[in-house]
């Protein structure tokens, strides 16, 4: 009998974990697993500095830090290609995220990494911030709203800071993004208040880029476009947006500060607003979760790419309002595919968030049921290792799988079965890490390892600081939850 009823309650975990891709969830308690815990936090995050110091060392040349898109471990050549600011980005988000998981050690107790390296850590960081700027420029766009000179920054790197091509589809809104995630993390790792201006001021070019455009009913089009030369609309300009506009909410919530925006009235004419800061980051967090959750949300729980269908075509169109130019909304038809993996995964650290700060349940559910549908999609068990689960690592998804996974960990306060959904990328770095670790370097794919062609090692340098960011946020994973 007791044999029976262990079995029913085994296969009761089974079924509320992660949808069908679920192991039995290891219940803790007592020192014992706390003591586990802090030393799993450390070799993370050990291991994240490893891969961090010996990346930085191979993929950036020079005092302005030119970034090689690839790296070969192997023949010890790097890429003439130069990273994308986004790949670029990605070395701040693994910088930040080491700082994060040291102070959360020191603050559990143990201040050994900390005091070795969160100093210089933190002028790596000043020093990566310092040279995006080769990524910036300064152009003049017409937004629905108005007509206005702003300086962003580019996908491509220009000869000298400030000078990079930004003008019309040479930058992009999710570029501007990731890097404002970035930045607010780094402020409030720091306190460097240059890192919040520089945020906000870039979430006003992306909140720029919002499709305020009335219809019949006088409600706003919504959704941000890729970026200021397109017209289709992306969960990966949408989504990753709502966590940073939320923590900007949390910074101003206590404080009375004020903030002037431009609007469409009733008669279409433009005008300008004000409100509290905190009022409006959180109303735009809601609007844009809102609009891609209504627009881009599947029937199996995912999400897909973009919004397209372009009517009557995909060109950016103007219209003349009291003898002024502004941008002009462009009906999209179509819902297009595919899904992938961190368009999900922006979701969950959205509604995660949203939910933390507004305790609606509607946030609740959203994540409970994206996180079981995301892994049951993404996550295919025993595909390539029995006991490990695969996921699709084609393309860009190694880092895409990376924000899936930060964004399990967003949710797992709220909802502890997904710790399952947070171990599959525990073991399988693990897995990459012992078996496959060659030079400081894990290869592109963790479960299969380094090709017999040494010529065919080349890593992207995206990937490389992915890994190591994951390792840095399972470090702090393992002290918080």
């Amino acid at each position: 009998m007791r044999k029976i009823l262990f079995t029913v309650f085994c296969f009761l975990l089974v079924l509320c974990a992660c949808g069908e891709n679920s192991d039995d969830i290891q219940k803790g308690g007592g020192n014992g697993e706390e003591n586990n815990s802090q030393n799993v936090s450390k070799q993370n995050l050990s291991r994240a500095i490893q891969i961090i110091d010996n990346a930085i060392n191979s993929y950036f040349t020079g005092d302005g830090m030119t970034m090689a898109r690839y790296y070969n471990p192997y023949t010890g050549v790097r890429s003439q290609e130069k990273g994308s600011v986004w790949m670029y980005t990605s070395s701040i988000e693994a910088v930040n995220a080491v700082l994060h998981a040291l102070k959360t050690q020191k603050e559990h107790g143990d201040a050994e990494l900390y005091n070795q390296h969160f100093e210089r850590y933190t002028q790596l960081l000043n020093q990566l911030y310092e040279n995006a700027a080769y990524y910036k420029g300064t152009y003049t766009l017409t937004s629905y709203t108005q007509t206005r000179q702003w300086s962003v920054y580019g996908v491509d790197r220009g000869g000298s800071k400030g000078t990079a091509l930004v003008e019309g589809i040479h930058n992009v809104y999710d570029d501007q993004e990731w890097l404002i995630r970035e930045l607010l993390e780094a402020y409030k790792i720091t306190n460097n208040i240059i890192y919040l201006n520089e945020a906000e001021y870039l979430t006003d070019y992306v909140l720029d880029g919002w499709d305020c455009v009335l219809d019949e009913s006088g409600k706003e089009y919504g959704g941000i476009t890729w970026g200021p030369g397109y017209v289709t609309k992306h969960s990966c300009s949408n989504g990753p947006i709502v966590s940073p506009l939320v923590w900007l909410y949390e910074l101003y919530k206590d404080k009375d500060d004020q903030i002037t925006y431009r609007y469409i009235d009733a008669d279409k004419s433009r005008k300008t607003g004000s409100m509290k800061k905190s009022d409006y980051y959180l109303k735009y967090a809601q609007a844009v979760y809102d609009w891609q959750k209504k627009s881009l949300l599947r029937s199996d729980g995912i999400y897909d790419d973009m919004m397209g269908g372009c009517d009557p075509n995909c060109n950016v169109a103007y219209e003349t309002i009291n003898n002024v130019t502004y941008r002009k909304h462009v009906n999209l038809r179509d819902r297009v595919g595919p899904a992938i993996s961190y368009n999900s995964g922006t979701m969950l650290s959205g509604g995660a968030d949203l939910y933390r700060v507004t305790n609606n349940n509607t946030y609740l559910n959203d994540i409970k049921n994206l996180t079981n549908a995301s892994f049951r999609y993404f996550a295919k068990k025993d595909a390539t290792v029995i006991g490990y689960y695969t996921y699709d690592i084609t393309g860009f998804r190694n880092w895409f799988n990376g924000v899936l996974m930060r964004g399990y960990v967003d949710v797992y306060p709220f909802y502890k079965n997904d710790s399952v959904c947070v171990s599959s990328f525990q073991k399988n770095l693990d897995y990459g890490y012992e078996k496959f670790l060659y030079k400081g370097f894990l290869p592109t794919n963790l479960l299969l390892g380094w090709s017999l062609d040494n010529n065919n090692n080349s890593v992207e340098g995206m990937f490389t600081f992915a890994f190591a960011a994951e390792y840095a946020v399972l470090a702090r994973y393992e002290l918080e939850k």
